[in-house]
């Protein structure tokens, strides 16, 4: 008989690992306008970063400086010359300002999403598989904390932590702790209610018997497939995280010119200058952060289809069909029958 032989060659078939990663399985999967949403969103999210890895290299000056050799630079200077996007009312370059933006928006990104992952994941974790009063206790207090508006308690974190002092670690910091407050009930959430579906499935009861720890089960059996999720969630609160740092800034409560270079801040300090025509101060902070954050939120909604199998085969206008993939469906089902 034949039959072993297709059977065997499947089995020790395997896809390389990084086919195996987040963005780039996606990648694979998508088709017609999914892809397109995708590429763009890889596009201008890579541009993002690769501007604040280079912005040492890229920004012609400091995000402070104010007058080089030829002396100082002038102020609310019309875009060309050695000023390729103008200057502002303080004299500071904008397009310099803008290019050293893309870093404090990294750090602020980094410090307030991983935090509020390494929390959210713990408490999702800890209560999903152990249950009782500390689960009611811990949703509880999730539920409340989206009574409070995360700009509020960043406003709040920006007075507490430095004193009304809009300097780059008070600045950075507060958006960081008021974005990791508001985010942990998310992670919360998704993660307890995958380690409570889990604790049900026949591997964590074959564990239970051989003797695991319940540390052990959450963290080497739980974890690992209550996590999937997560670079949907990272990459969704990674463009509201940016625009938190922004609406701070915009309010009076960002980071100093001398400090650090902010776009909300610069934004607010643009507003008196629409009046009198003068629009590139205040058109290319915004641009920055509209491209910004329509590239995350491209890659997050792009990444939350694919991971729907009835939306995994959709195609681009015009094509054969604007349904699911009857393969695609099917093939996901046997993927999910054998994990």
């Amino acid at each position: 008989m034949s039959t072993p032989t297709p059977v065997s060659s499947t089995v020790h078939r395997r896809v390389p690992l990084f086919k195996r990663l987040p963005v780039i399985s996606h990648f694979n999967k998508s088709v017609g306008l999914q892809r397109t949403m995708l590429v763009i969103g890889l596009v201008l999210t890579g541009l993002f970063l690769l501007t604040a890895i280079f912005a040492p290299l890229v920004a012609p000056y400091g995000f402070a400086q104010l007058s080089d050799n030829d002396g100082s630079f002038p102020t609310q200077d019309p875009p060309g010359g050695k000023h390729l996007w103008g200057t502002t009312v303080g004299g500071y370059d904008v397009f310099s300002r803008v290019i050293w933006g893309s870093q404090t928006a990294i750090f602020v990104i980094v410090v307030a999403v991983v935090l509020s992952i390494f929390a959210g994941v713990i408490l999702g974790l800890v209560s999903g598989y152990l249950g009782g009063w500390l689960d009611r206790i811990l949703v509880v207090v999730a539920d409340a904390i989206y009574a409070f508006p995360s700009l509020l308690v960043a406003i709040v974190m920006a007075i507490v932590i430095s004193g009304g002092e809009s300097n780059l670690f008070g600045g950075v910091l507060a958006a960081a702790i008021s974005i990791t407050v508001v985010f942990i009930p998310q992670y919360f959430r998704v993660i307890r209610a995958e380690t409570i579906r889990l604790k049900a499935e026949p591997f964590v009861e074959s564990a239970k018997v051989v003797g695991a720890s319940n540390v052990r089960i959450m963290s080497r059996h739980i974890y690992r497939n209550a996590t999937r999720t997560l670079p949907l969630i990272f990459t969704l609160n990674a463009s509201e995280a940016i625009l938190t740092l922004a609406g701070l800034g915009f309010l009076g409560f960002g980071i100093e010119p001398s400090s650090a270079a902010e776009w909300g801040f610069d934004l607010n300090k643009a507003l008196a200058d629409t009046t009198s025509g003068i629009w590139w101060t205040g058109v290319f902070p915004g641009l920055a952060i509209v491209w910004t954050v329509l590239g995350l939120t491209l890659v997050g909604e792009s990444i939350n289809d694919l991971n729907d199998p009835r939306l995994r085969g959709r195609k681009s206008a015009g094509g054969k069909g604007s349904g699911p993939d009857p393969t695609a469906v099917a093939q996901a089902a046997l993927q999910a029958e054998v994990r």
